[in-house]
């Protein structure tokens, strides 16, 4: 194998076939040793959420799949941790793609004085950010996005509305089980020039609560594989 990439969760190996090996680390986003999807490094080393989020990415996958929608995905081993996908370019240097369903973390710290903590955004918010720790992940539109070159605003479109569709059919599964999401991370990619989720669909990734507290992504996991 060829690494051709090192991420904050994952590194990335171009395998023989022509697809790619994503193999799943045990660092997590966050800041001062606390969890927080929404930060933009590595802030703590969780023992065994690389596999736990392979774990969860494999049941979402296979949900996807069982409602048409085409992704990255193909195979998984759990023990080694590694997850075979689909070959996919990036947008960009790399671009994230939020989903929220409550207004928290940095939409708070940027909109903190129009809404509160907490607020639930009706039919959920889409909001891009490029990947650039030095400049803090800096937020990007649709129209900044083809203005730039980045993608087609045809090919935004398709992001955003797969981005809708797919935030529902987690949080459908996970309210099933008593859990609410607030906000979720995702990335994509293209395929001969086809727009699919690429990556993962991950407990660091996402931000879920049952009642009033927030569910640590090791314990989410179990949650939704243990049902």
């Amino acid at each position: 194998m060829n690494k051709i990439y090192e991420g904050k969760t994952k590194d990335v190996y171009r395998l023989d076939n022509g697809n790619v090996l994503l193999k799943f680390k045990d660092d997590c986003t966050g800041k001062d040793g606390v969890f927080d999807p929404g930060e933009n490094a590595v802030g703590l080393t969780i023992e065994g959420i690389g596999k736990a989020n392979l774990e969860t990415s494999v049941h979402y996958f296979e949900l996807l799949k069982k409602a048409g929608i085409k992704t990255h995905y193909i195979s998984a081993n759990v023990e080694e941790a590694t997850m075979e996908v689909l070959p996919a370019t990036v947008f960009g240097q790399g671009l994230e793609v939020i989903c929220r369903l409550v207004a928290t973390g940095s939409f708070i710290r940027r909109y903190g004085e129009y809404i509160k903590d907490g607020t639930p955004l009706e039919g959920g918010y889409v909001e891009c950010t490029f990947k650039n720790d030095e400049k803090g992940d800096p937020l990007v539109t649709g129209e900044g996005l083809a203005a730039l070159g980045v993608m087609t605003p045809a090919m935004f479109e398709s992001m955003k509305e797969q981005t809708l569709r797919i935030t529902k059919i987690v949080a459908d599964d996970l309210e099933s089980i008593g859990l609410k999401l607030w906000d979720i991370k995702f990335e994509f990619g293209y395929n001969n020039d086809e727009v699919i989720l690429i990556d993962e669909i991950a407990s660091g990734n996402m931000r879920v609560y049952k009642d009033d507290s927030i569910v640590e992504p090791v314990e989410l996991t179990k949650l939704i594989l243990n049902r």
